[in-house]
């Protein structure tokens, strides 16, 4: 009961990590839409003034009627926009995005129009579009926007109606005036592009990194937590497992089993079983305990996989392992148990996807790493699996709490400096390889970071 009350949270948590990921990015999105639909009602509220301004206080003679149509326009187009975001329950595209920008563009081109093209001191709000552009939207769409901008630009000092104001009218700009506002305008908006661009970039991976970080803090919590499951089980086993022991030792001398072979065979098997079981428990309790470094030895590469494969056959003796370390140099290097049980967890899996099919592991080593590829013949990883390789609570066998071993897998891995991945082979079967860097098993890096 305890470790079912303990597990239950983990499961909830694992898969709140697992699925939060798709969520966040659509209400972001729905944000970034909410955010321009508030900049535009802004823009809405400043055009009505500013036309009704110089209309009324400063004497200009604009075509309201047409103005303030554009403005309605506006308006309008925005509820929609508004109602969209409120009524959206899936991925909003960011071309939806650029959409909403080219109808600011396009009506404040006619506003500009109506109101002395280049000669109107707010020609330079094609920058606040070019901004907004470009912390909203992918590259593409950017610099779609900013040829966009520049172009209206450049048609503005072509075709536009005077500004008419009492001390402008005999204001005329020249035609190098009028150039280097363009070359002015054209730099100023791609330097905007690059340099928020840049910026938006930098805090997107920072926000990787901290959701990745966030991601491996869970993670460790959930080994933390499996631990002291662990260690709990091990101690509560320890009782049961010694009275077995007594109990098939009795049974094994005595006289009318003895005399049986095939019951005396399956004793045997009983107790090699058993004393597999000790052997698991003490390492847990081992593991657990203060002195860490005691469970690690030095030994040699060859010698370690050599051991690794025969103890591992010799657990399982009615498996089939096929092992091949052929030109594999043999170096010095620290091994503990938890190396151990990574490798004896993936070679366990691969028994399990195939129970009556021959078990193929390859070891090799390249350019500094350790490779260590694992093949089973069994029907393969499924889409979601490999979605969600190593994901705690992820797993075929269908089993409560089942997947534990390879997210563990994967974590001890990921703190030698190596991976785990997994991949369907073509012929049939699975391929779970794991990679390890030599530098991390080798006895000068272990005594130099203290483990």
């Amino acid at each position: 009961m305890r470790e079912a009350l303990l597990m239950f949270p983990l499961q909830a948590e694992g898969e709140a990590l697992n699925g939060g990921g798709d969520a966040t990015e659509i209400l972001a999105e729905r944000n970034n839409l909410l955010q321009l639909i508030q900049l535009r009602w802004l823009a809405v509220g400043g055009q009505l003034a500013t036309i009704l301004g110089v209309q009324f206080v400063l004497g200009a003679l604009l075509p309201l009627a047409e103005m303030l149509t554009l403005v309605a326009a506006l308006s309008l187009f925005n509820l929609a926009s508004w109602l969209r975001c409120r009524t959206a329950s899936g991925e909003i595209a960011n071309g939806e995005l650029f959409t909403g920008l080219l109808v600011d563009v396009a009506l404040l081109s006619a506003l500009l129009y109506y109101s002395g093209g280049i000669a109107n001191p707010f020609i330079f709000l094609y920058l606040l579009q070019v901004a907004v552009g470009a912390v909203l939207l992918k590259p593409r769409y950017i610099w779609a926007m900013v040829v966009l901008t520049s172009g209206c630009f450049v048609l503005l000092t072509l075709w536009h109606r005077p500004l008419i104001l009492p001390d402008l009218m005999d204001l005329t700009l020249s035609l190098h005036y009028i150039g280097g506002l363009v070359v002015c305008f054209a730099l100023n908006a791609a330097l905007l592009v690059i340099f928020i661009h840049r910026i938006s970039s930098n805090l997107r991976q920072r926000d990787a990194r901290l959701a990745d970080l966030r991601q491996r803090a869970a993670e460790e919590e959930h080994i933390v937590r499996m631990g002291l499951l662990a260690s709990g089980a091990a101690h509560e086993l320890g009782t049961p497992l010694a009275t077995l022991s007594v109990i098939l030792g009795d049974w094994l001398h005595s006289e009318p089993l003895a005399n049986d072979p095939i019951l005396r065979d399956e004793i045997k098997m009983m107790q090699l079983q058993l004393q597999r079981c000790k052997t698991i428990v003490s390492g847990i309790l081992m593991s657990a305990g203060e002195a860490r470094g005691e469970a690690s030895v030095a030994t040699t590469l060859h010698l370690f996989l050599d051991q690794l494969v025969e103890e591992w056959r010799n657990a399982r003796p009615m498996q089939v392992l096929e092992y091949e370390r052929s030109d594999l140099l043999d170096r010095p290097i620290i091994s503990d148990s938890a190396i151990k049980q990574m490798i004896g967890n993936v070679l366990d899996n691969g028994i399990d996807a195939a129970p009556l099919m021959p078990l193929e592991l390859r070891v090799t080593c390249a350019s500094n790493w350790l490779t260590l590829s694992i093949r089973d013949a069994g029907p393969g990883f499924s889409p979601e699996i490999l979605a969600n390789f190593a994901k705690p609570y992820y797993s075929t066998k269908g089993r409560p709490g089942s997947g534990l071993g390879l997210f563990l897998s994967v974590n001890v891995a990921r703190t030698l400096g190596g991976r785990i991945e997994a991949s369907n082979i073509a012929a049939g079967g699975a391929e779970v390889v794991i990679k390890l860097p030599l530098a991390a098993l080798t006895l000068r890096e272990r005594t130099e970071n203290g483990k």
